[in-house]
Order: C-alpha cells, then structure tokens, then sequence
C-alpha cells in the first residue's frame, strides 16, 4: 500500500468527522452507552481489519474506545486507513441509534 501524498489526505480527512491527524497518525476516541456495546464496535470492525489486512491500535476502557490509524510499512497514511476510519464511524453511528 502506497503512502497518500498530502492532497489526498487533506481531501480524505475533509470526508471525515471527529478525526485528528497527529504524527501521521488518524485518532480518534468513541464514546457509548456501555461497556458491552464499546466492545461490540471493536467486534464489528474486526472482521475489515481482517479483510484490509489493516489493523488498528485501538483501546478499550469501559465505554470508550481510542482508535490509532497509521500504514507502518508505508511509514504514514494510505487509502487503508481513511477507509477504516469511514466504516468506523459508520459503526459508531448504528450502535448509538
């Protein structure tokens, strides 16, 4: 996977919401109702990560949940990343509805 030149990130990141870049790095901390549905959004992403062969550094404390997304072969970000991002927040959204 090929590092994104910075007009490609800036454009990818303008498509997301809540996300920050520091150190090459996409961050972003999901709040939920509770423990059992902060882990059921780590379960439901798991099998992209799988599917991607991306997987993410993320945490989990009670109903929070810290997503980490960097390329390290890539040394920065690529198309994976912003994709994992996208369907992160598609999966935070449907569980707090």
């Amino acid at each position: 996977m090929q590092k994104l030149k910075e007009d490609e990130i800036t454009e990818s990141f303008n498509k997301l919401d809540g996300w920050k870049i520091e150190n090459n790095t996409l961050t972003k901390d999901f709040g939920f109702k509770g423990f059992s549905t902060a882990l059921s959004f780590m379960n439901q992403l798991a099998p992209l990560a799988e599917k991607l062969n991306h997987h993410p550094d993320w945490s989990n404390s009670y109903n929070r949940v810290s997503v980490k997304l960097t390329t390290h072969q890539a040394h920065g970000l690529t198309k994976n990343d912003f994709v994992f991002a996208q369907a992160a927040d598609t999966t935070a959204e449907k569980l707090r509805r």
